[in-house]
């Protein structure tokens, strides 16, 4: 009986060994599974990102290797002013180029920018005679917008002879420039230009100023329309006083 109880006792040790040792392998083989599936997982995410960082990289890589687009140029609208404003410009930089420079006509430009109503335009031009060189050089200021106008700000002309003699160039102290354009303008009003607006409101009004040689003082010619010769009426008036002269046309 002995020997009967101690073969029992031996069979079922052994079936629990086998039994044991099949349980730590099925858990082995689980746990292996499960570092296939991590690594698995591991290797898929570790490629995805991969793939992703690649493709951040050559996005930026593209995007830098662009040529920045150029900056839209500001469209700017015309710069209207009077004539003493214009002229300050253009007389310091006739005095660059002559210290004795002075001035003997200044006049306005008409344009599509305006009318001139106001005693403004986008355009000025001056000429400036040197006495002591026997010469003279154009200047002309431009705030204009509208085609085939001078580039914005002073540009200088081309320099000619000059003579002292001649009755149509008097050089004038600038001094003698206290009426400005817009104050010209509201006195020609007064003497028929009302009446000419009135009529035709679209008349451009431009403007000339120089030295009058027989009365000897400094006139504005207020010129309703968009030139000397075809005007509809053009008064003088004193451009150191603001009084009316007459009617020149």
């Amino acid at each position: 009986m002995k020997t009967a109880g101690f073969a029992h006792t031996d069979v079922t040790a052994v079936a629990a060994e086998v039994s044991g040792a099949k349980f730590m392998v099925e858990s082995q083989r689980n746990r292996n599974r499960r570092n296939e599936r991590r690594g698995f997982l591991y290797t898929a995410l570790a490629t995805a990102l991969a793939v992703l960082m690649l493709a951040m990289l050559n996005a930026c890589s593209s995007d830098s290797e662009k040529p920045a687009e150029p900056a839209k140029p500001e469209v700017k609208g015309p710069e209207l002013i009077t004539a003493r404003s214009a002229f300050q410009k253009l007389y310091v930089a006739a005095r660059g180029w002559n210290q004795d420079a002075q001035p003997y006509r200044i006049e306005s430009t008409a344009t599509s920018d305006g009318n001139g109503h106001d005693g403004k335009w986008a355009i000025w031009r001056c000429s400036f005679a040197s006495p002591s060189k026997r010469s003279a050089k154009p200047y002309t200021w431009s705030g204009s917008a509208a085609d085939g106008a001078p580039s914005r700000g002073v540009n200088p002309g081309r320099e000619d002879s000059y003579s002292p003699a001649n009755s149509t160039t008097q050089v004038f102290d600038m001094a003698f420039l206290k009426i400005d354009s817009d104050q010209a303008f509201a006195m020609a009003q007064k003497h028929g230009g009302d009446k000419v607006l009135e009529k035709a409101a679209d008349t451009p009004v431009i403007y000339v100023c120089d030295w009058n040689h027989n009365t000897n003082e400094l006139t504005w010619h207020v010129i309703y329309g968009s030139s000397r010769e075809g005007a509809k009426l053009t008064v003088a008036v004193n451009a150191s006083t603001g009084e009316f002269i007459r009617v020149e046309k």
